[in-house]
């Protein structure tokens, strides 16, 4: 079941504060020998799922933004061609040994780069899927907006996370644990309206996924580029 992507004016989205890059990259140096264990298990069907939309979508040329330990490569349809990047190196030297074990001959690039600033050529991939990165990195708006440039027009954009319940119990647990958000390297409180500006959410839809409801997978086609 899908919902109508929904956001709220700018000046409203202020939130709780940025995580830094060095703050990042701290969470994830602790968090990478149990990253696959601990959250692993709990995204394990959002990230499937984020992945067969990623097969079903038409090019491929695919670009997985936060690739982290890589449990999402050998999901991927062998004709898709992968390129993951990543801030933290520790996760990606995770990715790189599965890449190697397993023998994914379609992952092309495991890169540490900046998902704010990948350097990518504009209009380089035909897809980018971006799985529980939304409330890691400093600016959600950035990355959506690298995002959109980095994707041909009419390519595929797929975001995965884990948004800020409106109201009731788990919105009091999230707001809760907002101030410990350095030492998780995510934002429990993280609001939807972080990440897309009102005048970029016409088309976008989003949809609850498992287990119960605490991931969402939004998505949508790139619009053409116009002049400025």
């Amino acid at each position: 079941m899908s919902e109508v992507f929904k956001t709220v004016p700018a000046e409203s989205m202020a939130g709780s504060a940025s995580l830094d890059a060095d703050a990042v990259r701290a969470a994830y140096r602790r968090w990478a020998g149990i990253y696959d264990y601990v959250f692993g298990a709990v995204s394990a069907s959002a990230r499937a799922e984020a992945v067969a939309a990623v097969n079903r979508a038409p090019g491929v040329a695919v670009l997985e933004v936060g690739v982290g330990t890589g449990l999402a490569l050998p999901l991927y349809q062998s004709d898709k061609r992968i390129t993951g990047i990543d801030l933290s190196a520790e996760m990606l030297d995770r990715a790189r040994s599965r890449v190697r074990q397993q023998a994914l001959a379609n992952v092309d690039q495991l890169l540490e780069l900046d998902a704010e600033d990948t350097g990518f050529e504009t209009g380089r991939f035909d897809i980018a899927v971006a799985m529980f990165v939304a409330s890691v990195v400093p600016h959600p708006i950035k990355l959506a907006a690298e995002l959109r440039r980095v994707v041909r027009p009419g390519g595929t954009i797929l975001f995965v996370n884990h948004f800020a319940s409106e109201s009731g119990p788990v919105s009091w647990v999230e707001r809760a644990m907002a101030p410990a958000s350095r030492a998780l390297g995510w934002h429990p409180d993280f609001a939807i309206d972080r990440l897309i500006a009102p005048e970029d959410a016409a088309g976008l839809t989003a949809r609850r996924m498992r287990p119960f409801g605490l991931f969402r997978l939004v998505s949508m086609i790139n619009p053409p580029r116009v002049e400025r």
